[in-house]
């Protein structure tokens, strides 16, 4: 006779084990997904990029490195423009526990790229694309994006439009489109005009540090730009000198890569490379230093509150200044004024005041919201939320 109760509890007890099994491998599925999912979620990426063509060297560093790193850029279009290179490269980084991003400089050269991304891209953070968009429009580089413009809005207009047109064209709307993974995120670096770098479409600006800029004003200016644009920032130290040794000292170094930290910053990168991009520039006291960096981020987790409690100073719309020095021109083409002047020691005095707290806006359709406690503008007007 067909017994229900013994089906029943047969079902029952096989329903059990199966709950049992489950939850037993619950830790194991969980720690893999995690796993896999680290690079991607990574709230704080230190490394290098290296920008010269030799995979002996870059295994060495790297090999020097990976213990107290998370992170290379490929910065070396020899290495990125080539297959078996770049594949080479990156299967290299992957087996040190490795992020990477890799450098390009025209979506022509974009299918290697694409097929050695495709097979590490659990490793893969992003494009490095173009740099110094800004700091070439300032300084009148033959490569600008604006040679005349009619006022502010026209040069902001011309330098947004002109970003746009090209990461449009080259990497979302072309024939050789970046399509692994297709949420990848476009990098560049600059020493000025950030905000309009963000504007023309690009998702992380790293703020160089180098030579003799100052260092706050650039973090308040890029983290302010990336707040109100919703993307990340960081920052790369770079060359302090044109020649040997091109880097500051050790502790240069380790005092750049902890104020980025503690200011927030999600990417702190060194670039390493000469004049000639043929060799490394980073010495035992630069390896030292970022071990060094590396331990400090371990002993001092940053708070979730970090970036509570910030002011903005607002800027006025489309006025490109780059706040070098006395001898910067607002979009590189109209003279320094009486208003720079101003700007400059509102903005001075605000950074003795709230120090790591003073982020850098511009008055470009802002919504005065709680993103920051207080709110004071170019013209000497303030506001609280």
């Amino acid at each position: 006779m067909f017994d229900k109760r013994s089906v029943l509890d047969t079902l029952k007890l096989k329903y059990l084990i199966v709950i049992a099994v489950f939850l037993l491998l619950l830790p194991v599925l969980f720690y893999s997904f995690t796993i896999g999912r680290e690079n991607e979620f990574a709230e704080f990426y230190v490394g290098v990029d290296v920008a010269y063509d030799d995979l002996d060297k870059i295994k060495d560093l790297v090999d020097q490195v990976a213990d107290y790193t998370n992170m290379v850029i490929i910065g070396s279009t020899g290495i990125t423009y080539d297959q078996h290179k770049l594949n080479e490269t990156i299967l290299y980084l992957v087996n040190q526990d490795l992020s990477y991003a890799v450098f390009a400089a025209g979506a022509t050269r974009l299918v290697p790229i694409n097929e050695s991304v495709a097979s590490f891209r659990d490793s893969f953070v992003g494009v490095y694309y173009d740099d110094e968009n800004g700091g070439r429009q300032l300084d009148l580089d033959d490569r600008r994006s604006v040679n005349s413009a009619d006022n502010y809005s026209d040069a902001a207009s011309q330098f947004t439009d002109y970003i746009s047109y090209r990461l449009n064209a080259e990497f979302y709307n072309s024939s050789y489109s970046f399509i692994v993974p297709s949420s990848f995120r476009l990098f560049t670096s600059d020493y000025a005009l950030y905000w309009f770098d963000y504007a023309g479409g690009y998702d992380v600006v790293l703020a160089q540090m180098g030579w003799n800029y100052s260092r706050q004003i650039n973090v308040a200016l890029c983290r302010g730009a990336a707040t109100v644009h919703d993307k990340d920032w960081g920052v790369i130290v770079t060359w302090t000198y044109t020649q040997p040794p091109y880097l500051g000292s050790g502790k240069e170094l380790y005092d750049d890569l902890v104020l980025a930290y503690e200011n927030g910053a999600k990417y702190a990168l060194v670039f390493d490379s000469d004049e000639d991009y043929s060799e490394s520039t980073l010495s035992q006291e630069h390896l030292d230093a970022l071990e060094r960096f590396w331990q400090y981020t371990k002993d001092n987790p940053r708070p979730s509150d970090l970036l509570d409690g910030r002011v903005a100073f607002v800027l006025p719309q489309d006025w490109g200044y780059g706040f070098r020095g006395s001898d910067d021109k607002v979009w590189g083409l109209w003279e320094n004024d009486e208003l720079a002047s101003l700007i400059h020691e509102d903005l001075t005095i605000l950074l003795e005041e709230y120090g790591t707290k003073l982020d850098v806006v511009y008055d470009d359709e802002l919504d005065l919201d709680e993103t920051y406690a207080q709110y004071f503008f170019w013209n000497g007007t303030s506001f609280a939320p």
